[in-house]
């Protein structure tokens, strides 16, 4: 062999080295990364004993949310005042966002008919129990219900922990919660569970952070926290939108901890599931139930979708305190700004109708108690920081998408939401991805649209888990 050709096959080998390292790199499963259960949120320094703070921070107190009336009449004077909107084009629905003709018939709504009605609606927020705890020194809110001794008997009874995402809270779960918890309200039913519904970390009653850094992943680590704080050491896990990404972080990080974890978005972000996913596009028929194509091809129309709803995103996660700034003191913009995705997120055709179709998969007294959550508790800002802080340098240098969770996995998928993905996109993640389910109707809120669907979905999975894991009751 001349030199010239030793050289030049020596070159070869160590370019094919290089390449093939950088490609195991980008391509190759990661350990989970160990992030710190003490890590320190609060607006106050760290307390250098943290085993004392945590021996006097462990009180789980009841709270009942009440406003006074100066509250609810300074809201309505403020619906009262004169709107200056600019008037809809010509033949535009909700197209072009919230449609201003329609929105003037949800302010007189909100000011005439259901802020009179206000008490109601509070003691309707009110059938759950109301809690609060401080977690890594933030004041945590969560509905908990537990099951009574004698419910029990006959039933499988586990708990379960539902998380929500934006623009919700957790009343999109009121229907469900009755559902996961009163058993009898189906005779065939043999489930039973104990509810854990938190707020987020910034949203509703959950105080947000004063400092940098507070993504999902370090959410994770809270929720985990406030399961431990209230005696869970085993649970499964149902969420949708951050819930979903919350959920999925606390099977990665702690999968010992977690029975199952059961998703409405189910979703994988690693290079190698946007491989599998065009490939997927050469034959869909292996891949999609027929009639469920749609939801994933032809790529390109998924993409042009994407771009049009993600406005939003893109804004939260690079200035979120200048669209709260535009949203806190206003109540009618507010309104506007969620309620948009209530109509477009439950059915894209939505947009094509004068009142964005809103009221035909909810009531307007579910939407409003909804946005006045974010309202009373002046949440809107800092529930939007979550984006910022989940795209930052510091949370996606823990390439969380690229650790594989042993976690039993369901991913239920509503066909009118917003993304979705294949199976052969979620394996690498979700080994065990035990059950995967296509339902025509429903969008992103499902628990709120559709929760009896939810429900039977959710109870289909923990059987699964059962039969192929052999767990057992609580």
């Amino acid at each position: 062999m001349s030199v010239t050709l030793k050289i030049l096959v020596l070159v070869l080998a160590i370019g094919g080295g290089l390449i093939y390292k950088n490609v195991s790199q980008l391509w190759a499963d990661l350990p989970a990364p160990k992030l710190d259960p003490q890590e320190w949120w609060g607006d106050e320094a760290q307390p250098k004993d943290y085993a004392a703070y945590l021996a006097n921070s462990s009180e789980v107190i009841g709270n009942r949310l009440s406003y006074p009336e100066k509250t609810v009449t300074d809201l309505f004077t403020r619906l009262n005042r004169t709107l200056r909107l600019t008037p809809p084009l010509e033949g535009v629905a909700f197209e072009y966002g919230f449609n201003t003709d329609y929105l003037k018939e949800v302010v007189e709504y909100w000011r005439d008919d259901y802020l009179p009605r206000w008490r109601e609606r509070e003691v309707f927020l009110w059938q759950f129990n109301h809690f609060t705890t401080d977690i890594q020194g933030l004041r945590m809110h969560f509905l908990h219900l537990m099951v009574y001794d004698e419910n029990k008997v006959g039933k499988q009874h586990y708990p379960v922990l539902l998380l929500h995402g934006w623009p919700g809270s957790v009343r999109e779960f009121y229907d469900l919660i009755h559902l996961l918890h009163q058993s009898n309200l189906d005779k065939n039913n043999k489930y039973i569970f104990d509810v854990i519904v938190p707020s987020l970390p910034g949203y509703g009653w959950s105080q947000g952070t004063s400092r940098k850094g507070l993504g999902p992943a370090q959410v994770a680590v809270i929720m985990s926290n406030l399961m431990a704080r209230l005696g869970y050491d085993k649970y499964f896990i149902q969420g949708g939108d951050w819930g979903s990404i919350i959920g999925s972080h606390m099977a990665t990080l702690y999968p010992e901890k977690v029975l199952g974890y059961h998703s409405n978005m189910c979703t994988s972000m690693s290079p190698k599931s946007h491989v599998m996913g065009a490939l997927a596009g050469l034959w869909p028929s292996l891949f999609v139930p027929s009639g469920f194509e749609d939801l994933f091809f032809p790529k390109s129309r998924q993409l042009s979708y994407l771009i049009e709803e993600s406005g939003y995103f893109h804004l939260q996660a690079t200035k979120p305190d200048t669209v709260g700034a535009a949203l806190t003191d206003n109540p009618v913009g507010l309104a506007a700004y969620i309620l948009e995705k209530f109509s477009t997120w439950t059915n894209p055709s939505y947009r094509s109708l004068a009142d964005g179709g809103i009221t035909k998969r909810y009531t307007m007294d579910a939407l409003l108690d909804n946005v006045m959550i974010y309202y009373l508790t002046n949440s809107i800002t800092t529930s939007q920081r979550l984006y910022a802080e989940a795209y930052s340098k510091e949370q996606r240098g823990l390439l969380l998408e690229r650790v594989p969770t042993p976690v039993p996995t369901g991913c239920a998928r509503f066909k009118s939401d917003i993304m979705h993905f294949l199976d052969i996109q979620l394996k690498d993640k979700f080994p065990n991805l035990i059950h995967s389910t296509y339902h025509k109707q429903g969008g992103h809120f499902a628990a709120l649209e559709v929760p009896k669907v939810l429900h039977k979905d959710f109870l289909e999975f923990v059987k699964k888990v059962e039969q192929k894991f052999n767990i057992k009751p609580l």
